[in-house]
């Protein structure tokens, strides 16, 4: 892992983060100063706007959610399949809101086809059903 002169920028495995998705090694912000989902590794406008679809208004409801019941929902209204990758994005804020060191969304892509491959076929055949 690199880190640009300014914090910004960190390359691992081959991809990079760039702007607000991303805090120095050693500058976690306190998970309770958070005010701003944004401030939270990986979240972007996208995934911000989600969380506010979801009826999410502070990164603190984050706290012990379920990520799967996060994705569905938001699969659910959406009326859309989601991408997988939008599942590893929850489980990493989750995750790092719940008190665990920030990570890049991508290193959660193993434990999601883990944990989630099954539920994540049915469902999606579900909403094909519909």
């Amino acid at each position: 892992m690199t880190d640009s002169l300014n914090g910004t920028t960190v390359e691992r495995d081959g991809r990079t983060l760039r702007g607000n998705r991303l805090k120095k090694a050693g500058q976690q912000t306190e998970r309770r100063r958070i005010k701003a989902f944004q401030q939270i590794i990986n979240v972007g406008p996208a995934i911000e706007r989600d969380f506010l679809l979801l009826g999410l208004t502070c990164p603190q409801e984050l706290v012990e959610r379920d990520p799967w019941e996060l994705y569905c929902e938001l699969c659910r209204r959406t009326c859309a399949r989601q991408d997988p990758c939008v599942l590893d994005v929850l489980i990493a804020t989750v995750d790092y809101m719940n008190g665990n060191p920030p990570r890049p969304w991508w290193d959660y892509t193993t434990e999601r086809k883990r944990v989630y491959a099954d539920r994540l076929a049915a469902f999606s055949q579900t909403l094909k059903d519909v």
